[in-house]
């Protein structure tokens, strides 16, 4: 099936409209398809993905979940986690019984590490597929393609090391990752990334959060060009992931352009991308074992109507 036409309100400029033509994928799966390029994750792409497990070394690539976290109120609404204990020893059958404790939590789904499903974004009144945006409603929120969807996030996960390809610890702030940048990496790396694949993008941003410097790390950032969508749609990769907090390069490049990137890998590709992973310990890893291919499990909490959810993504070596 052909992939309909997309239709956009003339307030885009034209060089993002040219993008967003190039990388589309609408109807490639079908008119109802909710998934996108997790589409491109089949049983071969993941019986290869295992193939890779050699030593059962494992790499945890989220951030631990705190009041204290990546959040500085700069996104309204999107709060660090608040947890409060709704239950402490409380015995189950009265006196000397087994007792147990509880947890609760206030957060937002995109706080710390975590996944944005598709309908994450808009632009033009549409979302993935071409759905009109205005499904995603307050009481039901996404009712089309929501995290929910993304019921397993289990392959070959590629990490593109940008920043040591460079010789550098971390990207400087003003770094748009480009093509030609994701081509030294793999490189640096050995490794060509495939159909299906999870790349994760490491700039270093990420060693400015975890030095304590919260607001340091979100503004001015290093992240991925509106020029690389492109680089991930000639290779069919199913989903990205970096170490930043706004997932591109912020300020934006194109002046007045908010969010591009955003707007071609979700609306446009329909790839989720993922933010706030620390790739630090898997950048040395990938050094140690020398490869920068390994089996990696991502799959996001599968909250029903969520335009995002956390995830604790592990690295299996």
């Amino acid at each position: 099936m052909s992939a309909p036409t997309t239709p956009h309100a003339p307030a885009m400029p034209p060089e993002f409209l040219d993008l967003a033509e190039r990388v589309n994928n609408w109807g490639r799966w079908g008119a109802d398809d909710e998934i996108g390029t997790l589409n491109l994750v089949t049983d071969e792409v993941v019986r290869a993905a295992a193939a890779t497990v050699r030593t059962g070394r494992r790499v945890p690539l989220a951030l631990p979940l705190r009041q204290d976290g990546v959040q500085t109120g700069a996104i309204p609404g999107r709060v660090n986690p608040l947890h409060t204990m709704v239950q402490i020893n409380q015995p189950l059958a009265g006196p000397g019984s087994v007792a147990t404790s509880d947890d609760a939590v206030t957060m937002g789904l995109q706080a710390a590490t975590h996944w944005d499903a598709l309908p994450h974004a808009s632009h033009s009144g549409r979302i993935y597929n071409g759905r009109p945006a205005d499904t995603i409603t307050a009481h039901g929120g996404a009712g089309f393609s929501s995290i929910a969807t993304a019921a397993y996030v289990v392959s070959r996960g590629v990490l593109l090391d940008v920043a040591r390809a460079k010789g550098l610890e971390r990207l400087p702030v003003a770094h748009a990752v480009t093509p030609e940048d994701l081509d030294e990496a793999e490189e640096f790396g050995g490794v060509t990334v495939g159909a299906g694949d999870i790349v994760l993008v490491r700039t270093g941003q990420v060693r400015v959060y975890l030095a304590g410097d919260r607001k340091g790390y979100g503004f001015p950032s290093p992240g991925l060009s509106v020029r690389t969508p492109e680089w991930f749609r000639a290779r069919d990769v199913a989903a990205v992931a970096n170490d930043t907090l706004t997932f591109e390069i912020f300020p934006p490049e194109i002046e007045n352009l908010w969010l591009p990137v955003h707007a071609l890998h979700l609306v446009e590709m329909g790839m989720p991308q993922g933010q706030n992973w620390d790739l630090e310990k898997l950048s040395t890893a990938c050094g140690e074992e020398r490869r920068y291919g390994f089996l990696l499990s991502a799959t996001p909490e599968p909250f029903a109507g969520a335009t995002g959810s956390p995830v604790a993504p592990v690295a299996i070596f």
